[in-house]
């Protein structure tokens, strides 16, 4: 077996070296084996960075964790007695011991009927792929050897997710670990084994009893990913897709008109998320440019002349996120900003097309309120075509909006445009009741302001309504 104290010893990895030490000082004290486990394992051999430490104890696991958090200055834990698990709330990092154990389940149900506590590679046997059933001794005899039944460190060197045990059983113990393939996948850029591939082909309903909660998790961690496309392809062509997110799945093997985008709605779709994932880490941004065209299927219609067209996609897109948002319980804040960013993204392309007057900056600017920057971030991820003189002449375009905005802010105050007139002084001036007509007024102010007629300014707008009194008004 391999040894990786050295690579343990590594600055980087300090924090975690001073902890498994401690840790396998207190196992021999206590007549206990102790183990680094799972994905810090797999991460150490990777060289990625490695934040939290999971360690599994072969005997009690919760009174283990009390011990070494007793040694380290933590007054309390946070035990899981069904599980023979614990969290210490360690100021730098988490730490999370378990018992060594075996599970088993229901079939209507991801969470295990009963819990075993067991050997070191009977644990190892439960893990969800090949790459996290490791394990690192931390006995100071042994420490740094590596424990790997299943052959993980193959699996690393190949590129290769694969199950310790029969794929099936894995993914039918819990589907979510169906989800967590195509998460790994593109977290890692390795290839998905074809006996996995098929499994999850003939598991991918059992995904259902699943809560959304935990799926939407899952999806969010492969939208995070460098490369999300590489999970979204898995979960689509095993099935996953068409029960987690049917308005995307839907979109595979749709013809769109070529000569603005890829052929396939779908594969235009990916394209913009990993367009979107180069331009920046906010998953949110990413999230939305996996929505922004989640109407296109709906509205699609053959032009004899454009061809395909898809009148509207953003508008009915806005109103298809709130099912969506409701079914993969988004927050309010995650639900609000990608409906904003899918009703304007055509908006700035539009602008871009025309003459970029101040009127449609400053109307743009005062809709998308702070998520402009984000707005032409994923308008950036949208161009998709593969003429590189279309691209280039886009991104120009672009860049005279975005230039267009910074003139514009230095002149008003159009990004957080407030009317400088309120209702109920327009009701005061005018001796007004509550109605219709004060809002027209107000109304007709702010569209004044917006198209540049008069600056935002309470002088100025005092100065206009005097102007337009008389067409509400009656003397």
């Amino acid at each position: 077996m391999e040894n990786i104290e050295k690579l343990i010893t590594q600055d980087k990895y300090k924090h975690i070296f001073d902890m498994a030490k401690k840790a396998g000082d207190l196992g021999l004290k206590e007549g206990l084996k102790v183990y680094i486990v799972g994905g810090v394992v797999r991460d150490l051999l990777l060289a990625r960075d490695v934040q939290d430490l999971d360690l599994m104890v072969e005997g009690d696991g919760i009174y283990f964790a009390k011990k070494l958090a007793g040694d380290i200055g933590v007054r309390k834990i946070v035990p899981f007695k069904k599980f023979g698990t614990a969290l210490i709330p360690h100021r730098d990092f988490q730490i999370e011991v378990a018992s060594s154990r075996s599970e088993s389940y229901e079939n209507d149900s991801r969470s295990p009927k009963k819990v075993v506590f067991t050997s070191l590679e009977e644990d190892l046997k439960r893990r969800d792929f090949t790459i996290n059933a490791m394990a690192m001794d931390t006995h100071p005899e042994n420490f740094g050897k590596i424990y790997d039944p299943f052959n993980g460190q193959d699996d690393l060197s190949n590129g290769l997710l694969k199950t310790p045990l029969d794929p099936k059983k894995t993914f039918s113990d819990d589907p979510l670990r169906m989800m967590r393939a195509a998460y790994f996948s593109s977290k890692l850029s390795f290839k998905l084994d074809s006996d996995c591939r098929a499994a999850i082909k003939d598991s991918s309903k059992r995904i259902s009893i699943v809560s959304w909660e935990r799926i939407r998790d899952e999806l969010i961690k492969t939208l995070s990913t460098a490369k999300p496309s590489i999970g979204l392809v898995i979960m689509q062509k095993t099935g996953l897709l068409e029960t987690v997110f049917p308005e995307i799945d839907v979109m595979y093997d749709m013809d769109q008109s070529p000569e603005w985008h890829h052929k396939d709605i779908f594969a235009h779709t990916l394209q913009v998320v990993d367009n979107a994932a180069k331009l920046t880490d906010k998953m949110e941004i990413r999230f939305a440019a996996l929505v922004h065209d989640i109407a296109k299927p709906t509205t699609r219609k053959i032009d004899p002349v454009k061809g395909y067209t898809f009148h509207g996609h953003d508008a009915i897109g806005e109103r298809m996120l709130h099912k969506v948002a409701k079914r993969l319980r988004l927050s309010n804040q995650l639900a609000s900003y990608i409906k904003k960013l899918t009703l304007l993204h055509l908006r700035p392309i539009a602008i871009a097309k025309s003459e970029v007057s101040d009127s449609a900056v400053r109307r743009l600017m005062v809709a998308a309120g702070e998520e402009i920057e984000d707005l032409m971030t994923l308008c950036r991820a949208d161009i998709t075509t593969k003429n590189p003189n279309r691209v280039k002449r886009y991104l120009k375009n672009f860049d005279l909006v975005e230039e267009k905005m910074k003139t514009v802010m230095d002149k008003d105050s159009a990004k957080t445009f407030l009317s400088p007139i309120r209702g109920k002084e327009i009701m005061k001036m005018f001796n007004l009741d509550p109605g219709k007509v004060v809002g027209e007024i107000k109304s007709e102010i702010e569209e004044a302001i917006l198209d540049g007629k008069i600056e935002n300014s309470r002088e100025e707008a005092i100065e206009y309504l005097s102007k337009i009194k008389n067409r509400y008004v009656q003397n």
